[in-house]
């Protein structure tokens, strides 16, 4: 029997018995369907997470206090420990180092801005550098950054986010207009592009200043972060090496002592992503596989029921000549073609799912290709495993003792 006839032979099987096929393959297609969903969401959240969260810049990491604190515990002991980092630290580094191209400070607080009667509460206010542009992931939408002339005489000017001029300039060139910053006014000399929401969260609802004038205002206590670029993705881990000597040298701790300041690199933060989420990722995963294996021992089932519903035709096929492995190969693709369809069928409908989950509650997904092309595989080898025994008993059964049966 060639392959085209036996899968033609299966094809007519499944569509004489449309409804009996469908209920079937109801367990494949919910299988497939949930694995590729949940597959499509930790995929579409690790990707999400890589572009909004992880992006630090340009071959870039960050220097700060803290580091990355996984627990309050942690926090408590390293806010201890740590010791402030200042803007001699910056200095020292862009001095001192090879590997770095650049290095550029912020500071950061929650406050308020207003224009006219207008309010805008929790707005995130930076001082930052001059030099920032050239190594953060904000661009510029309208207008110019910070100069370096602004932040060497602390002038009252500001860059803000899409966000503060779609609330207080909808319909108005916002370019050299007034706004208050905790009262103090400040004009608008640029415009960031739009970079939209984290979570839900918006992440263009800030004003960034000259660092200088930040310090002014709201005093030089505290640390500071310092955004550092490395001279090529080749170069950062030696451009991290070089920091972490400058800085402990400026601390004087010996060679024993752990680091009293924290490197925060794109890395590292996927890491962590991995630790909280790869776990749960698996076991979400197994646990919806688990359809997968119910809806083949259905398909069993199904298949052992044909048999003894088809004895008769087993019976005739084999007295015209047909030999045991026909009847198990004909078994076998009706096995897998059924299985192999509910797996198109849950592809389709985990596509589907995801869109919707997108659009109405934001979730960020993505259909990966290698997971759709290894859930079809599945499904068909489910469908070709949980076969076996059903085309097994049809090729043994006695063509005498087949033709008998009504």
């Amino acid at each position: 029997m060639k392959f085209s006839e036996s899968v033609a032979l299966a094809l007519s099987a499944i569509l004489a018995h449309k409804l009996r096929s469908f209920l079937t393959l109801l367990g494949i297609i919910f299988g497939v369907a949930t694995v590729i969903v949940v597959v499509s969401l930790v995929e579409g959240f690790n990707k999400y997470f890589n572009d909004k969260i992880a992006d630090l810049g340009s071959n870039a990491f960050v220097v700060n206090k803290m580091g990355i604190v996984t627990s309050l515990q942690e926090w408590i002991e390293r806010s201890k420990k740590n010791k402030d980092i200042k803007l001699d630290d910056l200095h020292a580094i862009k001095e001192h180092t090879t590997y770095v191209r650049d290095a550029a400070a912020v500071m950061r607080r929650r406050g308020n801005i207003k224009r006219d009667t207008q309010l805008l509460q929790d707005v995130e206010i930076d001082g930052v550098t001059a030099n920032m542009v050239d190594i953060d992931s904000v661009k510029v939408d309208q207008g110019r950054y910070i100069t370096g002339s602004e932040e060497e005489h602390s002038r009252d000017v500001c860059f803000v986010g899409y966000e503060v001029v779609k609330q207080f300039f909808p319909s108005v060139d916002p370019l050299e207009k007034e706004i208050k910053i905790d009262g103090r006014p400040f004009r608008i000399v640029g415009v960031a592009q739009e970079m939209g929401t984290v979570f839900g969260n918006p992440r263009d609802n800030f004003v960034l200043m000259p660092i200088s004038t930040y310090q002014n205002i709201y005093g030089s206590r505290g640390s500071i972060g310092i955004r550092v670029a490395a001279i090529g993705p080749e170069s950062i881990e030696r451009a991290q090496d070089e920091v972490r000597v400058v800085l402990r040298t400026r601390r004087h701790l010996n060679y024993n002592d752990p680091d009293n300041f924290g490197i925060v690199t794109s890395d590292a933060l996927n890491n962590l992503r991995e630790r909280i989420f790869g776990t749960i990722s698996i076991v979400a995963i197994g646990v919806t596989s688990i359809s997968l294996v119910v809806g083949g021992i259905v398909i069993m089932n199904i298949m052992l029921v044909s048999v003894t519903e088809r004895t008769r035709e087993i019976g005739i096929r084999k007295s015209l000549g047909a030999r045991r492995a026909d009847i198990v190969r004909q078994f076998l693709s009706e096995s897998t073609v059924l299985s192999l369809i509910g797996g198109c069928i849950g592809v389709a409908i985990a596509y589907g799912l995801g869109k919707l989950a997108t659009i109405f509650f934001s979730l960020p997904t993505s259909l990966p290709i290698l997971w759709t092309i290894i859930a079809l595989t599945v499904s068909a080898s489910i469908g070709l495993f949980f076969g076996i025994y059903p085309a097994w008993k049809a090729a043994k059964l006695d063509p005498i003792e087949a033709l008998r049966a009504d």
